[in-house]
């Protein structure tokens, strides 16, 4: 078996990466580092995210830095401030016994002063996004002429994003008789040019075929009708309790739309789009990494550079424009050799497009059915039995209330005891489900009709006025999270949300109205009352707020239907989100 230490490493960056958990090499450090070491050699690697690219690059490249010389000798560009910050935080962590290593991010959102301030001080390696360090060269703040390596990290995704004469630009600031590596996972004509302009004779490595998936991620696809995109969506995540993962979409307003709806019906969800401050966006994904969100609704630019570990599933709710951004969205997953899921929510007329994708991937899709309201009922409840099977019992907190535990269920037999136990969620899952309806597509030819049929809900809602609004750090996730939090009311009693700078309106389902009034009558954020009055207009309005998602559970126990008509792109025809809603055992807001 192959080591670190027989690659070349030294013993302070060994001792480094083994503090880590590092065991063993993946194929393309160990392919990489012995001709990254040799420091003499422009390079093109080609693999999948999550193969391990970070160590790959940055283990050679702290071997070679000379830090008696406190001026940059290594500049990496990346596409994204998560992808940033995650290299400089790796790059530390690998050269903890190596000596003073001084290393700087540099990225939009923050401070440019304090960035300036540390390059000032002295830098070794300054790792950035390019609009940032264009930013920082035309104030004549960093001075390159010392830079040996020149690392391109995600260079496909880097020039996706537009960053190409950004990256000419700041390349033409450092010397000639630098060293050039260029990491990717897909090798476009872009990226091809870049390796050609900037670099003579490279080693070119691919681990893998090009473009092709991450042979660790399985590949599904469901056939529905457009409108049952949502409630496919929300049977998919109940089918796996234990789902940690990213949903796709094409617009930022099909993102934050999505998001909000997942929230009304007590998922823990959020957006990440470009509309977000960096503030929120930072929020956001502290809460993502910290796996208080179960699942994160992202567009592909706001997603770019995640690197977040464990995702188990990852799901395009839309299929993307471009089949190579296929290869990005599930390379989320099955990260460092573990094993993921990707999934596509299409309907009949995209089956066409996943052959495409099988191609460029080199992997089957497996066609899959929606599962049915019993396969979800069951799937939950064995969940929460395995969760109470696996359950840590913390013996000196429960003690003192044993006895009169153990009391109340003594008439009970242990079979009396587990019968109860099961019913009182499995009950509450059949009564949801039991008219849940087939979502499933049977002929992928067969589409059209009633897609974009309206089927507007009747609920009546008024409009409210709060003081609270985008300038407090609310997004419109966060605002009904708030109101839930704040008054008790349920997700799908709320409507529409206008997040203003320094106030808000949103609406509420009459019979809920004095119930949140009164609970805002003594409430306080950050140390001023928050005011909560009937807007101007004092309208009431029909349809859940003009056209946002609009609860309506149709019988005792039935499914939900929900009507959206969002403002995107594709927002031609209304669109109805329909069947198998939340089940009630799951955190309601």
């Amino acid at each position: 078996m192959t080591t670190f230490e027989s690659l070349g490493l030294q013993e302070p960056i060994l001792k480094g990466i083994t503090d880590l958990g590092f065991v063993s090499p993946t194929p393309i450090q160990e392919q990489a580092i012995p001709v990254l070491l040799s420091g003499d050699r422009d390079f093109v690697g080609l693999a999948q995210t999550g193969t391990g690219k970070t160590a790959a690059f940055g283990l050679p490249l702290l071997q070679q830095l000379d830090l008696k010389i406190n001026k940059p000798q290594g500049l990496i560009l990346c596409p994204t401030r998560e992808l940033c910050l995650q290299i400089t935080n790796d790059l530390k962590n690998f050269s903890k016994y190596l000596g003073e290593v001084s290393i700087v991010a540099v990225y939009g959102g923050s401070s440019i002063v304090q960035q300036l301030r540390e390059l000032k001080r002295g830098v070794h390696i300054v790792v950035a996004t390019p609009g940032r360090l264009l930013d920082i060269i035309d104030r004549g703040a960093v001075n390159f002429d010392n830079v040996r390596y020149a690392v391109l990290d995600e260079a496909d995704e880097m020039l996706n994003m537009g960053f190409q004469e950004d990256i000419n630009s700041i390349l033409s600031n450092t010397p000639e008789s630098k060293t050039t590596w260029l990491f990717s996972a897909t090798m476009p004509q872009e990226v091809r040019r870049i390796a050609k302009k900037y670099m003579e004779d490279p080693f070119e490595l691919t681990v893998g075929t090009k473009n092709s998936g991450n042979a660790n991620i399985e590949h599904e696809y469901y056939v529905v009708r457009p409108r049952d995109k949502y409630a496919a969506l929300k049977r998919i995540v109940d089918y796996n309790p234990d789902i940690f993962g990213i949903i796709f979409t094409r617009t930022k307003i099909e993102s934050q739309e999505i998001a909000e709806s997942l929230i009304k019906d007590g998922y823990n969800a959020d957006a990440l789009h470009g509309d977000l401050t960096q503030q929120q966006r930072d929020k956001v994904m502290k809460r993502f990494r910290e796996k208080a969100l179960q699942v994160l609704v992202a567009t592909d630019v706001a997603a770019r550079g995640i690197d977040v570990d464990n995702v188990t599933h990852v799901i395009n709710y839309d299929l993307p424009d471009d089949v190579e951004n296929y290869t990005h969205r599930s390379g989320r997953t099955g990260r460092a050799g573990k094993s993921g899921v990707s999934i596509a929510i299409i309907s009949g007329r995209d089956t066409g497009k996943i052959r495409q994708i099988e191609r460029v991937i080199g992997k089957k899709f497996v066609k899959a059915e929606v599962p049915d309201g019993f396969a979800v009922c069951e799937k939950q409840l064995f969940g929460l039995v395995h969760k109470v099977h696996n359950v840590t019992v913390n013996e000196e907190q429960i003690d003192p209330y044993l006895e009169r535990i153990y009391e109340e269920f003594s008439a009970m037999s242990k079979e009396e005891l587990i019968k109860r136990f099961a019913s009182l969620e499995f009950n509450q899952f059949l009564e949801y489900y039991q008219d849940a309806p087939d979502l499933n597509v049977k002929d992928e030819k067969r589409f059209g009709g009633d897609e974009g049929r309206d089927r507007r809900g009747s609920g009546k809602y008024t409009r409210l006025f709060i003081n609270l609004g985008s300038v407090d750090d609310f997004n419109r996730g966060d605002m009904l999270r708030y109101l839930c939090d704040n008054t008790g009311v349920r997700g799908n009693k709320i409507g529409r949300i206008d997040l203003k700078g320094v106030y808000s309106f949103f609406e509420v389902e009459n019979d809920e109205l004095e119930k949140v009034t009164q609970s805002f009558k003594k409430v306080e954020y950050n140390g001023r009352s928050v005011r909560i009055e009937m807007s101007q207009d004092g309208d009431k309005r029909g349809g859940g707020g003009g056209g946002r998602f609009n609860g309506n559970r149709g019988g005792e126990g039935g499914p939900r239907k929900r009507t959206w008509s969002p403002g995107g792109p594709r927002s031609g025809e209304k669109r109805e989100f329909s069947g198998g809603g939340k089940p009630p055992f799951k955190r309601k807001y």
